[in-house]
């Protein structure tokens, strides 16, 4: 077998062969790897007849007959000759005469170019995201289900959303950045990983108010609460009447909310009667969603696929009435949704449109400094091969569902924009490689839904950046992520705060750090010895003292500091420093944590832990009224407020 051939082929699909790790040291993925990445993405090459096959189709793909383009500008397609017509999204068609380019359209939108060889759908983008707005707003960033009120929950709602945004708007807040809210199993609360959700497109409907009550617990016990919650939420649907009823039975469900709803039943059906967690574990005869035996199940459970086009039908509802109370508050940006990067192959997605996604690829991290191993996140995304073939239906439904009731959307892992690592079912992670998608056509789309939906865009740019990635969708108008933690030099020194990019968001930490008062006590550094007994302590402790030197050095040179370094256990201080010192540099837009502003210790998540650090479980102390008013908390937004507006 030729491994020249084999390599050509995976040039062709998008494997990327050859990179540099995190220490820019070169690196080379293994041809059996090769090998099977191509096998798993559809593209078989044991034989010369197999390459000569997947070749072939890849070339197929590379006509399509959806194209993006930049608003303005014109664009070489030598296909396109002779007579055309134009028909714009919202506008008069025009006739064309083509010269092999395709002329410069000067309306963003969905338009249909007809000319003699077929139609060609084009999306033009204007050249830039949805701007912030120019006062150097500021904003935080919560943990939902954390969130409390005055109501006894086992966790929070929209409900309780709404009054956090409006006791933010009160503060002078203009943005709440929020943990995603994607559907994940409902009947399956234990699966409570807002980064590992059943599908993008719809909600997770325990965030829906049912009005009931639960212990109001420091940290959430899922599986009871959940299934609580569920049960309450049953009581709403059964007790369903007068206005309300009659505004969900005038709703009609597109056809992919009826797929979700039906996979929803399903699932439940399934794990109660045998345990299965994914579609894969069912019978077979239920594998596809247009088998007989789906659609006699339907039949049969009618009404429970009603029950959950309810869920849906009042998590939206709810989710819109806390985006309405944050805009009606005063939020200039108002709430920003979270996008994670994937989703279980076993959800609905996987179920109801599994040809968008690769279904025999996890996706993660390749080894760094952090992950010794590389990272197998157990979730897949979509196949850039049938981003293509669909003209990107999947990833615009995504966008328009993140953006519907928000002013901001956060793209998880945002370098998935340019190269994914790819994991072969059953492989190690060191045994992936990196899978290259339509950068400039995802950008496109992400500026377009930005425009339409009046939406900033955050990336998250964090890990092994490829080169250049970050100046282009700075050019795009996506903000990257500026964490003060890691803004430093190659001596280890922060980095001064005037130096960070205007097109960025200044962050504190993020969900997956610990925050700054449990870094500079050195929280982290214990939670790692009680989960890792071979943790060499006094090493990382003698590393976090210089850190914490170092930082209060940036802090007092750019004046966010005055005074001796605080000590290890009054990390108060050393907080309300690096919350200034963020806050000065000149990134558009502020996110505070909100365990920065409230000063907690504790992290939301640790990476690389599942049961053994109490992930996604923590919530606040008190409720947003409660800790807005503390005397620490609004010295802090008083400051946040004056270093902003200087």
């Amino acid at each position: 077998m030729s491994d020249a051939a084999i390599l050509d082929l995976a040039a062709a699909a998008g494997i990327i062969v050859d990179w540099e790790d995190t220490n820019g040291r070169a690196q080379r993925v293994g041809i059996d790897t090769v090998r099977t990445v191509l096998a798993q993405l559809g593209l078989p090459a044991a034989t010369a007849a197999d390459r000569a096959d997947s070749m072939a189709r890849l070339s197929d793909e590379a006509h399509p007959d959806f194209i993006t383009a930049d608003l303005g500008k014109a664009q070489p397609l030598p296909m396109l000759t002779g007579r055309a017509k134009l028909h714009l999204e919202d506008g008069p068609a025009r006739d064309l005469t083509l010269d092999g380019t395709l002329p410069a359209i000067d309306t963003p939108g969905y338009h249909r170019l007809e000319w003699s060889g077929g139609t060609l759908n084009i999306a033009v983008a204007p050249p830039r995201c949805h701007p912030v707005p120019p006062t150097r707003p500021w904003g935080v960033a919560a943990q939902l289900y954390a969130l409390r009120d005055d109501r006894k929950t086992a966790f929070a709602d929209f409900t309780t959303l709404a009054g956090f945004a409006r006791s933010a708007a009160a503060q002078g807040v203009d943005a709440l950045a929020i943990s995603p809210v994607h559907a994940l199993f409902t009947a399956d609360p234990a699966r409570y990983s807002p980064y590992s959700p059943s599908s993008r497109q719809f909600l997770n409907p325990l965030y829906a108010d049912a009005g009931a009550s639960g212990p109001s617990d420091d940290l959430i016990d899922w599986p009871t609460a959940g299934r609580a919650k569920l049960a309450a939420l049953r009581t709403c649907y059964d007790r369903l009447d007068g206005p309300l009823r009659a505004a969900f039975e005038a709703e009609t469900p597109s056809p992919d909310l009826l797929g979700h709803a039906l996979f929803e039943a399903l699932h439940g059906h399934f794990f109660a009667e045998t345990g299965a967690a994914a579609w894969q574990d069912w019978p077979a005869d239920y594998h596809d969603p247009a088998s007989p035996a789906v659609a006699a199940f339907r039949t049969a459970h009618a009404e429970e696929v009603r029950f959950h086009l309810f869920l849906q039908w009042i998590a939206e509802r709810g989710l819109a009435d806390a985006a309405a109370v944050a805009r009606d508050a005063g939020m200039s940006v108002g709430l920003i949704a979270d996008i994670a990067v994937g989703i279980d192959p076993g959800g609905s997605h996987g179920w109801n449109r599994r040809d968008d996604l690769m279904m025999d690829l996890g996706i993660g991290a390749p080894p760094d400094a952090f992950q010794a191993n590389g990272q197998d996140w157990g979730i897949t995304s979509f196949s850039p091969t049938a981003l293509r073939r669909t003209g990107y239906h999947p990833f615009i439904a995504m966008l328009r569902a993140a953006m519907r009731h928000a002013g901001g959307v956060r793209i998880d892992h945002a370098l998935g924009l340019r190269r994914l690592w790819v994991v072969p079912r059953g492989a190690s992670p060191l045994d992936g490689a990196y899978l290259r998608y339509p950068e400039q056509d995802l950008l496109r789309l992400i500026a377009l839904e930005s425009h339409r939906a009046g939406a900033v865009v955050i990336g998250e740019d964090l890990g092994v950046v490829p080169p250049g990635f970050r100046d282009v969708i700075t050019d795009r108008g996506v903000l990257g992520m500026r964490v003060l933690p890691f803004e430093r030099d190659a001596k280890g020194d922060f980095t001064p705060p005037a130096t960070w990019p205007e097109q960025a968001v200044a962050m504190t930490s993020t969900h997956d750090m610990v925050p700054i008062a449990g870094w500079w006590r050195g929280t982290d550094i214990g939670w790692r010895a009680r989960i890792d007994p071979a943790t060499d302590v006094p090493a990382q402790q003698a590393d976090r003292t210089q850190d914490r030197t170092r930082l209060w050095d940036a802090c007092t040179a750019s004046g966010a500091a005055t005074g001796p370094e605080p000590a290890v256990d009054q990390p108060a201080t050393a907080l309300d420093a690096a919350i200034v010192q963020a806050a000065s540099s000149p990134c558009a837009l502020l996110i505070v944590p909100v365990e920065d502003l409230f000063a907690q210790e504790e992290a939301p998540n640790m990476p690389g832990t599942i049961d053994e650090h109490p992930n996604w479980r923590r919530r606040l102390p008190a409720t947003g009224d409660a800790l807005f008013a503390r005397p620490d908390v609004q010295d802090r937004i008083a400051r946040i407020t004056e270093t902003r507006s200087a």
